[in-house]
């Protein structure tokens, strides 16, 4: 009786890497230079919310909403509609 190989590469015909790449490509076609600059940068800070934001360009330029690629400043409009607001607390001393 053997025991299956566990590694996942076998498994799976896309890997990490292969899937990485595409991903940048797409983003690659979608975004403006300056957008990509952004998008690294925010990546660097909150990987999270870079994550979400190439998940959510990937799906609306998969649907075919994007006609021309995003500019920094469509980007930075899609940043402010994805952040949570903050919320601010005030503490009353009595």
């Amino acid at each position: 009786m053997s025991i299956p190989d566990s590694d996942e590469s076998t498994n799976n015909p896309i890997n990490e890497e292969e899937f990485n790449a595409q991903k940048e490509n797409i983003l690659k076609q979608i975004l403006s230079s300056e957008a990509r600059m952004r998008l690294n940068t925010i990546k660097m800070v909150k990987p999270e919310l870079s994550s979400q934001i190439e998940q959510y360009l990937i799906g609306i330029a998969s649907q075919g909403k994007l006609r021309s690629p995003l500019t920094d400043e469509q980007l930075k409009q899609i940043l402010l509609s994805i952040q949570q607001p903050k919320r601010d607390f005030k503490i009353n001393r009595r």
